[in-house]
């Protein structure tokens, strides 16, 4: 019997290990992909663009909290963090996994994928809170809604302790406070690019209640119309897909409207 529970599991394990290893090679083939996608020419690498004399930004201590559009994993991780930093002079400080999500849950796939599934709300809680940090700024993350996690309900208390972390909203909630608490700096939410999804919808709604309850900024790239009033054809260029920006996507699209709302934001 135990010669057969050592078998069984010596089995297991090997299925993991073939799994694990078919999920990194995939990975790369897709990597691979996307970097030879149109809209991730040369041109749009961030060293050959033209920096902004003066901004507003230079000097600011920016923490970028997120998963794969932050990190820009279909731009050869060359995200809008990239832009801020190269273009405007921000210190960046990027924590962004692919796969990972709000909701503090780990992701076994990309603990496997990407050598970490922590949640949002995980590694925000490593940060060193002695930094000097001027602005955090976080993902509406889009993992959330694809893995259909729990919208959660808004609650009553301001304190830490009462936020629901298993929970969408729980876990917005208390990265806000937290945020607050560690570092005393404006927290400034951003969504994605419209696409098709009810629980993406539902989670930018969410967002807007708790700009009302907390003060937040939010940099909506999700509802206005105007932003997302492109063609066809150009939206093919700025997209890998309906979720991950090209180098071009972030660069032409996102990063100008997300530059000057993120300037006014903390102007205000």
């Amino acid at each position: 019997m135990k010669k057969r529970i050592i078998r069984i599991l010596l089995i297991l394990l090997a299925v993991l290990l073939l799994l694990s290893a078919a999920l990194k090679v995939y990975v790369a083939i897709e990597a691979k992909k996307r970097a030879n996608a149109p809209g991730n020419a040369a041109a749009y690498d961030v060293d050959s663009l033209e920096k902004h004399e003066d901004s507003p930004l230079a000097g600011k201590t920016i923490l970028f909290l997120g998963s794969s559009v932050t990190d820009g994993a279909a731009a050869e991780s060359q995200s809008f963090v990239e832009l801020f930093e190269t273009l405007d002079g921000v210190k960046a400080i990027k924590e962004a996994k692919s796969g990972t999500t709000l909701v503090d849950k780990n992701s076994v796939l990309a603990a496997i994928a990407f050598g970490n599934g922590d949640s949002y709300v995980k590694r925000l809680g490593q940060i060193n809170t002695s930094a000097s940090i001027d602005c955090v700024v976080v993902q509406l993350s889009t993992n959330d809604a694809t893995m259909k996690l729990p919208l959660g309900e808004i609650s009553d208390s301001t304190e830490l302790a009462a936020f629901d972390t298993q929970t969408v909203t729980g876990a917005m909630e208390w990265i806000i406070r937290y945020s607050r608490d560690a570092w005393d700096c404006p927290v400034v939410f951003y969504t994605g690019s419209h696409y098709d999804s009810a629980e993406y919808a539902a989670m930018v709604e969410r967002l807007f209640e708790l700009r009302d309850k907390w003060g937040i900024g939010v940099i909506d790239l999700y509802t206005d119309e105007t932003f997302n009033a492109i063609d066809a054809e150009t939206y093919a260029f700025y997209m890998f897909d309906p979720i991950h920006p090209t180098k071009a996507g972030y660069y032409e699209w996102w990063f100008p409207k997300m530059e000057a709302d993120l300037i006014e934001i903390l102007a205000d």
